[in-house]
């Protein structure tokens, strides 16, 4: 009997951690990334990391959920499983309990942390990609335009391999215009803003969008200027996909296609087109 119950909380002391997926791949989760903070921190900033283990220096997609800055939790997208790449799930701190400069600061934490610690895992630093959806498109957005926030952790941001925001808000973020008194339908643009930092990238930089007619807020008109401003910038590597018939919440579904596809010919070495 006590054999049966050394190997039960044994077993769920494991699985807690660690779930074995599929073959050859493994999950670990609530890995905590950042080191600073308070209570509330060591509380979000965990990441889950989904990865296989027959691939060698295999590629990383760091993934930010969407959420409006204010929910949302962290999971590792179905579509990206067992294709090869490893994939980190990250939470991070929301508002009202967290400010703006926060939220963006978990982002570059957890991709900190990705750079220090894949190659444990049979990852290579020099396949790391970071993506997310709406909110997390967003925080992508911030942390590879804005070169500061990763800086701080002693990372180059132009050392990402390429980048994927999903319908990122790319003005000042809705709610952050909404704590300020403001409509949602009312553009603005400042230091918190993706537009803001607009400059030459030297990775591949991927904007998606769901359907025009079926976006959030005119998020395609957003991601079209935006593209545009890339364009005058000499990023020839950026490009704008309008995913038809999608909306804001299931434009993802398609997106990840297209970025599955964009990773393996960057890991290539070679240039990505539409």
């Amino acid at each position: 009997m006590h054999k049966l119950h050394f190997w039960l909380v044994a077993f769920f002391m494991v699985a807690h951690c660690t779930s074995i997926m599929a073959d050859d791949y493994v999950q670990n989760n609530d890995i905590p990334y950042q080191e600073n903070g308070n209570e509330y921190a060591k509380e979000r900033c965990k990441l889950d990391f989904y990865y296989p283990t027959h691939v060698k220096e295999f590629p990383v997609v760091v993934w930010f959920h969407g959420g409006g800055l204010e929910g949302g939790g962290k999971f590792i997208p179905q579509e990206l499983k067992d294709k090869g790449i490893g994939v980190i799930g990250v939470n991070y701190r929301l508002l009202p309990k967290a400010g703006i400069q926060e939220c963006i600061d978990d982002a570059a934490a957890a991709v900190a942390w990705a750079f220090r610690n894949v190659t444990r895992y049979g990852g290579s630093t020099s396949k790391i990609f970071v993506a997310g959806h709406s909110a997390g498109g967003y925080l992508t957005d911030m942390i590879v335009l804005k070169k500061d926030y990763l800086q701080k952790y002693g990372i180059d941001a132009d050392s990402i391999a390429g980048a994927f925001p999903f319908s990122g808000q790319v003005i000042t973020h809705f709610n952050v215009r909404k704590a300020r008194g403001l409509s949602s339908l009312t553009p603005m643009v400042d230091d918190t803003a993706p537009l803001y930092y607009v400059r030459k990238l030297p990775m591949p930089f991927v904007l998606l969008s769901g359907d025009r007619e079926l976006e959030l807020y005119g998020r395609y008109e957003e991601q079209a200027y935006f593209w545009r401003m890339m364009q005058l910038h000499q990023n020839d590597q950026c490009l704008l996909y309008e995913m038809d018939g999608y909306d804001h919440g299931n434009m993802p579904e398609a997106g990840h296609k297209i970025m599955v596809r964009h990773i393996k010919t960057i890991c290539d070495g070679k240039k990505i087109k539409r």
